[in-house]
């Protein structure tokens, strides 16, 4: 099948990750941001900090202990890289453009026919902007997407979790005090070392009672399936990203399963030594019958594509087209469209999918 005719949906995409390396450039040029390297070496060397390794000494599927030989040996973290393409964003042109340009490469590179886009609590000097005008300025990039490539979209309002409970509340006042139209819902961001689920009840709790979808990272850096369960049961959560560590437990497993809760997964978006151990860890997920759905993630970052997630799958996984064309829709039923559109998108997937070639010889 050729995966990049494929329609597909794309539910886990950071907006900050999706900037490209030539827009970041000419913007730190036009703020004089004083950078180590060049922009464009600085996105080539971008690298997941180094995980504490005694936290992962017996997991079911062995993480890797050391550097891996395509490692960089100057490497820039995806959290220093964000925060200086954040330090450059100046007014609402500029956070209209990065929409468009992540609502254009998902297009070009991935036939992405829905896109959601989690965005971060407003920085300083987007204060000076203030919430209405930020979250305008995004939606007004996602229009003009719709105009131009036949795309929907969504936002995410992303909690810190590195920040206190108090902080997330704070936060999640502001998005329901200031609803949107384009505002789906929330997820929970960060490491998920820096903050257990249960810091953000209070957070979450309010998102649901204002009729917002509620996401979490879950079960991806700590290495344990409670922590996806807290997430489902006291965040509200219904559906979680990445989330491989719940094969630590079967129990978890099997409910996870039988729920057919969404895990939104990405193979690339790691650090180099640790794909092996995703891809591995996708892999043992989809034995166990979980609903997956590919996921891009911070594809301008690192890089990747969603239609490259979805060739990792086919040729190195071995995923037949069948599976690939199931996950496929999985992704609109677990997309946070209103139902109308959602039918809609549906009815354009099963027509679309029914034209996409197979795969010679399959």
């Amino acid at each position: 099948m050729n995966l990049d005719l494929m329609p597909k949906v794309d539910l886990h995409c950071h907006l900050i990750g999706t900037v490209r390396s030539s827009t970041f450039a000419e913007l730190a040029r036009r703020e004089g941001l004083d950078l180590p390297d060049a922009p464009e070496r600085i996105y080539a060397n971008v690298n997941s900090l180094p995980p504490d390794p005694a936290l992962y000494l017996n997991t079911r599927i062995p993480v890797p202990q050391g550097r891996s030989a395509d490692e960089p040996e100057v490497s820039h973290s995806l959290f220093q890289l964000s925060s200086w393409v954040l330090q450059v964003l100046r007014d609402a042109d500029d956070l209209t453009r990065i929409t468009y340009e992540a609502f254009e490469d998902a297009h070009r590179t991935s036939a992405t026919r829905h896109l959601e886009l989690s965005f971060d609590a407003l920085t300083e000097h987007q204060e000076k902007l203030g919430y209405a005008t930020v979250v305008e300025a995004y939606a007004e990039g996602i229009r003009m997407a719709e105009r131009d490539f036949g795309m929907s979209g969504r936002l995410i309002a992303a909690v810190d979790r590195s920040r206190s409970g108090e902080d997330a509340l704070s936060w999640i006042r502001t998005v329901v005090g200031n609803p949107h139209d384009y505002v789906a819902g929330i997820g929970l961001d960060n490491l998920e070392t820096a903050g257990p689920p249960e810091r953000f009840e209070a957070a979450f709790r309010l998102a649901g009672e204002a009729g917002l979808r509620r996401t979490a990272h879950s079960s991806e850096h700590a290495p344990v399936a409670a922590n996806t369960i807290t997430c489902l049961d006291v965040l509200g959560c219904d559906r979680i990203d990445h989330g491989y560590f719940v094969l630590e437990d079967d129990e978890v497993v099997a409910r996870v399963r039988d729920e057919r809760i969404p895990f939104t997964v990405i193979s690339t978006t790691s650090r180099r030594s640790w794909r092996p151990w995703r891809r591995a860890s996708i892999a043992a997920m989809l034995d166990a019958g979980l609903n997956v759905i590919p996921a891009s993630d911070d594809p301008g970052m690192f890089p990747t594509s969603l239609a490259n997630e979805y060739r990792i799958l086919s040729d190195r996984l071995a995923v037949p087209d069948e599976r690939l064309r199931a996950m496929a829709m999985a992704g609109v039923e677990a997309c946070w469209l209103p139902e109308p559109e959602k039918d809609a998108l549906r009815k354009r997937f099963e027509d679309e999918l029914a034209g996409v070639p197979p795969t010679p010889g399959a």
